[in-house]
């Protein structure tokens, strides 16, 4: 079971845990897709009471996934709160429970739920992984079992001894996972924490005291990273005007005999809530009637009139059909055209766009495997910066991003990962007074690979520490050798998630910038809005420290995620750069532009310098000007170059 409580996490959990569940909890919406999808759970336990906003933000993200996957969802809604019964509804919600209720009416509600779940996925039955991650301590015995996959990622053996797994916890983070295995009862037989495993990374264990055989049993999760599931999962759902329908037919395809593979595609429409709600739901339900409309016709083009087509819960349809690749791509290409083509809502011209995730089906796939595949790679483009369309990798096939992985750490040592600086420019003055440290590899097969694709390697070969340290020295060490005409600007430097939560990196990190010799002063370093932060205490603590030291504080990537006014209350910062794509809208819509003028106008107030990214055009820039932001960088002025490249554009 999948719990998503944004106030009583650990009360809800609990309370399940105790009727027997095995609960993966979460308290953040950050990669909740993700997370979900991960946990193989077949029901959402989702926590709406005291979050309405969050839970019906949370609601709309898993509803499409849930329906395709043939799950429910357990909305818990405050009393005064019944009239989002029906938005709640129209996103994916299957079952409501309003506070206040006791331990007797939650759990039931639960099995009802689990009930609706197995109605709509058949007899469940465990698919995917066949070695989960996880492991079970025998109090009665004092042994320790591990998953042979847990035990090879740790080195150990599957029967270790019973301190194996704490000796492999950083002392600093010791301290949470004892104090997690002594608040495990009778009375509270489920709780979580989170630490760094080598071989790994950042893991949530997922703990679960059964009080009859006094043993606990743990799964294993990992954080940013795309994991298999570890709990069972439906073995069929059962294909097509309808969720149900379009499974059955789903199901019926797969036992059939043909040349051609069957694919499923899911369809998700971007910026959809945002116009239900500023137009109304009768100007929604027409936008969505004509998004079908669009992609019924784009599809019977393309594909022809055996294909699939149903519209599942909220703004995500699902397309299936037998056809070479090549050809549900070109399907998948004409579908984003038509979705990027306006629409009327009302008396108003919207502009949606959508994501895309793409699975062919194997010869072993039941509906399930298909649409959780197809599931993951439309969470994988949605994640994406830029990608409207994901493919998900043949099991068995090695992704990309995992031949990447491979050979990450020799990139390293063999010094092909690069630094190029992007310029950053005053907008009054035209002046080049700054500069963003970029990452780049230069991969003999593959061309220059960019950050975003270098650090996703990283995690998956659990390097990101080891990136961070290198790029790190390579960039002060390159910035502190500047000639003259270049020791005037500021250095930007990317700080990660996985940094700020190191312990003793205020003073690692002051050490290192002091060896270099490049001074304190000069230097700006940027936490990404998308990086999940755990803790926004510990990172306000560190990011004080280093400002305090000289440094100044930047938050990157602003108005990409559902973090930034958290993140705005809560740490030191002195600028605030908006994210390109907020940048870029301010020549769209009047909307588009009191949208990017509310966030420089609450960024001035707040003291902050203002810097826009992905400015490409002269209108951009004077649109922007005239707003009030300061600084500016993107191909308007240049692409990222190398230092020698730096002092021409200076001078």
């Amino acid at each position: 079971m999948f719990i998503l409580s944004f106030r009583q996490r650990d009360e809800l959990a609990a309370l399940a845990g105790g009727a027997g569940w095995q609960v993966v909890a979460a308290r953040r919406a950050a990669g909740l897709e993700r997370r979900f999808l991960a946990s193989g759970s077949a029901v959402v336990v989702l926590d709406a009471r005291g979050a309405l906003d969050e839970g019906l933000a949370s609601a709309r993200t898993l509803g499409g996934t849930i329906e395709a996957n043939g799950g429910a969802m357990l909305a818990l809604v405050s009393r005064g709160d019944h009239e989002a019964l029906g938005a709640l509804y129209e996103a994916g919600a299957t079952h409501f429970l309003s506070s206040p209720f006791g331990e007797t009416e939650f759990i039931q509600a639960l099995r009802y739920a689990a009930r609706h779940a197995e109605r709509m996925a058949g007899e469940w039955r465990t698919t995917g992984v066949a070695e989960p991650l996880g492991w079970r301590f025998d109090l009665a015995t004092r042994t320790m079992l591990m998953t042979p996959a847990f035990a090879r990622l740790l080195g150990t053996d599957e029967q270790p001894g019973r301190a194996a797994l704490l000796r492999r916890i950083d002392p600093t983070e010791r301290r949470a996972a004892l104090a997690a295995l002594r608040r495990l009862s009778q009375a509270r037989p489920t709780t979580a924490f989170a630490h760094d495993v080598p071989g790994i990374g950042r893991v949530v264990q997922h703990l679960h005291f059964d009080g009859t055989t006094r043993r606990i049993d743990t799964i294993v999760e990992v954080l940013g990273s795309a994991p298999e599931p570890t709990a069972e999962l439906r073995e069929a759902l059962a294909g097509a005007r309808d969720a149900g329908s379009a499974r059955r037919w789903i199901s019926r395809r797969l036992r059939e005999e043909d040349a051609e593979p069957l694919h499923a595609m899911l369809v998700a429409l971007n910026r959809f809530d945002m116009v239900n709600t500023a137009y109304g739901r009768s100007a929604g339900d027409t936008l969505l009637r004509g998004a079908l409309k669009r992609i019924e016709d784009a599809v019977r083009d393309v594909l022809g009139r055996g294909a699939l087509v149903s519209r599942l819960s909220g703004s995500s349809f699902l397309v299936a059909a037998r056809a070479p690749r090549a050809r549900i791509k070109l399907a998948a290409e004409r579908i984003a055209g038509e979705m990027a083509r306006p629409f009327v809502a009302g008396d108003a011209i919207a502009v949606l766009g959508c994501r895309i995730g793409v699975a062919q089906g194997e010869s072993d796939d039941d509906a399930a495997a298909l649409l959780r595949r197809a599931s993951e790679a439309l969470a994988d483009a949605r994640e994406s910066d830029s990608a409207t369309l994901r493919v998900a990798e043949a099991r068995g096939d090695e992704a990309p991003i995992d031949s990447l992985a491979v050979a990450l750490h020799h990139a390293i040592e063999r010094g092909e990962i690069d630094i190029l600086f992007q310029p950053q420019v005053s907008v009054s003055s035209g002046a080049i007074v700054g500069v963003e440290a970029l990452a780049r590899w230069e991969h003999a097969m593959l061309g220059t690979i960019g950050a975003e694709t270098l650090f996703a390697a990283a995690a998956r070969a659990d390097l990101e520490i080891a990136l961070s340290d290198h790029i790190q020295r390579i960039t002060l060490e390159r910035a502190a050798a500047w000639p003259a005409a270049l020791r005037g600007l500021r250095l930007s430097l990317n700080l990660t998630a996985a940094d700020i939560a190191r312990p003793g990196f205020t003073d690692l990190f002051l050490d290192r910038v002091d060896s270099s010799g490049f001074a304190r002063t000069r230097l700006t370093l940027e936490i990404t809005e998308n990086g999940l932060i755990e803790d926004l205490g510990v990172a306000a603590a560190l990011l004080s420290a280093l400002r305090t030291a000289g440094c100044r504080i930047a938050i990157d990537d602003f108005g990409t995620g559902y973090s930034s006014l958290a993140y705005l209350k809560a740490l030191p910062l002195d600028y605030l750069k908006i994210d390109k794509k907020l940048a870029q809208d301010i020549t769209g819509t009047p909307r588009d532009r009191v949208v990017v003028r509310g966030v420089i106008d609450m960024a001035r107030s707040l003291g902050l310098t203002v810097i826009a990214e992905g400015v490409e055009t002269n209108e951009q820039l004077e649109l922007l000007a005239k707003e009030g932001c300061q600084l500016y960088q993107g191909f308007l002025c240049s692409e990222a170059v190398t230092s020698g490249a730096l002092v021409g554009l200076v001078a």
